[in-house]
């Protein structure tokens, strides 16, 4: 073992994040003191960002499994059956401080590595989505990371060739100090194409494929798992830098490779990069592992083994190759111009497991048994307590102009026009995507059929911090709820977990309650979650004060439609076409955009948000989507953010298709049109199909309501004492005017 690395003192140990008792058990796994390349591996490992060390305990109650369920959490994706020896191989993680030091390339990079995560798996990507939280949209520092991230996104995806087809944005004080990006990648693989991470076969060759390794991205990992001081952009060294270009080339020679059986297993080398990718292979697979670390392809001079293990250098991939196939896999990368360097073999376990051995210009600069690294890494249940009830919202006036606010409301930044963002995106390269931003769901062509892959992202963060049970649950069945608005059956779920410090236990009693609602709507929906992230630490002290984010569980969800001929959308089709509203209506306006925008309420004083009855939630849903595939159904729309009222009017700003609306009422007006019941549709309906839709509703006890009827160029809504109307045109600027008046022109 080589001596010559500096003693390893008090300072450096807490530099890399080790509590006092973590450091002695590092001591007490290697039964010696670390030198600083074997401390540095210990530090990326076990930080939270890899570790999972909150979380671990509270991830396992989650339901994983169903039978169309290939892969669930563990491997860098998850995997579903969608028929026809197909899988679509999806994941969402976070991207969360890089972005906010760096906007651009934190973003960018953010893309690259969710991609890398599918196609790892054998998967071709065929979409990708986003799902965003920034600040006030006032603060001196937003406009600038609303433009990088945007830019950053776009410019990754685009270069790359993989549309991205939707997403979500949400404003909020809470996010000042710490935005959110959160990336998830949609694929396609042949099931009995499907490729794993676990290494196998003692003598096999270790092969390193793509960029080369620099010092970029040096303890990302460590970085992500803790929360931001005064000195956030100091860490801007800590950000990786991407080449979308590269990645491209990477996929493509990964993809020709993977046609061959040239691979046992291979792994993508994110956070932690090197030191990461050969432990988790090592690892799963029960093996050992040597890697010579003078082979690996390196682009600065006299780089370390510390600095080659921790870097985070982008487009990089290992795999454990068959012997023999090392130049045949060679002649393939160098085909695409991509580095390719065999660096190490996989070694067999000993009494005490696995080891990494790292040599370094002929000395062993490393020596760790794999066990303390993975599976025994450091597991806390940490102390939490659960948010207390909110009180109940007392009276509200209700609304004096309903004109006036849905005007409001169209324009506030949560649900004003996203056409400024997505209009940045490539979202149609591939020629595949048959619905696109704007909708409740996206929905991509599966290459060469009939079928369609339905994609959301959704989370209500104000509703988790109310209500982490009922803002956990309605996250998941929002996701489901917009997959069966356009004709879909949800399939299966991955999730991005950001939450704050889960070392204060109010903290930690969110995350704990969110996961408990998710895992109840997951169950009664039939609608598992296979893959995921988790992002803590997620505040800043740099805004004065410290700022803890609200808890945010971002919920992306995948669903197959058999025949996207069958598909729904939003907007209405014919003039003279009558509006019902399916589902049951309570008239709830706790948490509501409405109030929060009109009466500016928000937090403890808005109440609880709605709640979510999740037998009725599957009743309705399984109800509109047989009605949308039988054709019955014209126009589809969930319910969400502004109630029926901004339902209504995103559905004639799609179509150019206005409406009149002469409902009862359900209490006041501002309960009627403003309020943010769950469960509810949206729909016009064919007049052959009317009467056999509201006979089967009845026959199953599912409420359906007559909202009014579309017209042309005007949205008017008839109360008892006065009528309300607003033409689409302005409906439109209100709409459609929030972010280009923010950006400028910014681009």
């Amino acid at each position: 073992m080589s001596t010559a690395a500096p003693a390893i003192t008090p300072e450096i140990v807490a530099e890399h994040g080790f509590s006092p008792e973590e450091y002695e058990r590092v001591l007490k796994a290697l039964g010696r003191e670390p030198n600083l390349t074997e401390l540095g591996i210990f530090s990326v490992m076990w930080s939270e960002h890899c570790s999972y060390k909150s979380s671990r305990i509270h991830l396992k109650k989650l339901p994983t499994k169903a039978p169309w369920v290939i892969c669930g959490p563990g491997e860098n994706a998850g995997v579903i059956d969608i028929g026809d020896g197909q899988a679509a191989i999806f994941k969402m993680e976070s991207h969360n401080h890089p972005s906010y030091i760096e906007p651009y390339q934190g973003a960018a990079t953010g893309v690259g590595g969710i991609l890398r995560d599918v196609f790892t798996m054998g998967a071709r990507p065929v979409a990708n989505m986003n799902a965003l939280r920034f600040g006030r949209p006032d603060h001196p520092k937003m406009k600038h990371l609303i433009s990088g991230v945007v830019r950053g996104i776009g410019g990754y995806g685009n270069c790359v060739g993989v549309p991205t087809v939707g997403g979500e944005v949400n404003f909020d004080k809470a996010y000042d100090g710490n935005i959110l990006v959160n990336a998830m990648t949609v694929g396609v693989a042949e099931t009995d194409k499907i490729f794993y991470s676990a290494a196998s076969g003692v003598g096999n060759p270790i092969v390193y494929v793509g960029s080369k390794t620099g010092r970029d991205g040096i303890h990302g990992a460590t970085m992500a798992s803790a929360d931001f001081g005064e000195d956030a952009d100091a860490k801007r060294p800590t950000v990786q830098v991407g080449d979308p270009f590269t990645e491209k080339l990477l996929i493509e020679a990964c993809l020709e490779l993977m046609a061959s059986d040239a691979i046992v297993a291979i792994q993508d080398m994110g956070a932690a990069g090197l030191t990461s990718s050969s432990v988790e292979m090592a690892s799963k697979g029960g093996v050992g592992i040597r890697l010579d670390m003078d082979k690996v392809p390196q682009r600065e001079a006299n780089m370390t083994a510390y600095e080659m293990m921790l870097s985070e250098s982008q487009e990089r991939m290992l795999m454990v190759l068959k012997p023999g196939k090392e130049a045949f896999a060679e002649a393939i990368f160098h085909k695409w111009e991509l580095d390719f360097a065999v660096i190490g073999e996989v070694t067999e376990a000993g009494p005490d497991g696995g080891h990494m051995v790292l040599v370094h210009r002929g000395e062993v600069v490393c020596d760790i048994p794999l066990g303390p690294l993975a599976d025994d890494a450091p597991l806390y249940d940490r102390p939490h307590v659960p948010t207390p009830p909110a009180a109940p919202l007392g009276d509200i006036a209700d609304t004096k102009d309903l004109g006036a606010d849905l005007l409001k409301l169209m324009g506030s930044p949560d649900l004003a026009s996203r056409r400024w963002i997505w209009e940045q995106y490539d979202h149609m390269v591939g020629a595949d995507t048959v619905q696109r931003p704007g909708g409740d769901a996206a929905v991509v062509r599966v290459h060469g059929s009939k079928k369609g892959l339905a994609i959301s992202t959704d989370c209500t963060p104000r509703y988790c911090f109310a209500d982490p049970v009922e803002g956990g649950k309605q996250a998941v069945a929002e996701t489901w709820r917009n997959i069966t608005a356009v004709g879909g059956q949800p399939l299966a779920v991955t999730n991005c977990l950001n939450f704050a410090n889960p070392q204060r236990p109010e903290i930690m009693g969110q995350f704990v309650g969110c996961l408990e609602g998710m895992s109840a709507a997951c169950i009664a929906l039939d609608y598992p979650i296979v893959s995921g992230n988790v992002s803590l630490y997620n505040e800043s002290k740099a805004t004065g004060g410290g700022s803890a984010i609200l808890p945010t569980p971002a919920i992306g969800g995948v669903g197959l439609m058999p025949d996207v001929e069958r598909m729904c959308t939003i907007g209405f089709k014919d003039v003279g076409d009558i509006v019902f509203l399916i589902g049951e209506r309570k008239g709830d306006l706790g948490q509501s955009v409405w109030l929060r925008e009109i009466h500016g309420l928000e937090g403890a004083k808005a109440g609880p948000p709605p709640r979510v009855d999740l037998a009725a939630e599957r009743k309705t849903g399984d109800f509109v989507r047989a009605a949308i595939r039988a054709g019955a159904v014209t126009a589809c729309h969930d319910v969400s953010d502004g109630g029926v009222a901004v339902a209504v009017a995103e559905m004639a700003l799609a179509s150019g298709i206005g409406a009149i609306l002469d409902q009862p009422l359900i209490g006041t007006a501002a309960q009627t049109y403003f309020a943010e019941d769950q469960g509810l549709y949206v729909v016009t309906v064919r007049d052959a199909a009317l009467v056999e839709l509201l006979s089967k509703a009845e026959a199953l006890g599912i409420a359906v309501t007559r909202l009014g009827r579309t017209i042309a160029g005007r949205l008017i809504v008839e109360l008892p004492e006065s009528d309300h109307a607003i033409s689409l045109a302005d409906l439109k600027a209100a709409h459609e005017g929030f972010f280009p008046r923010l950006m400028g022109d910014e681009l």
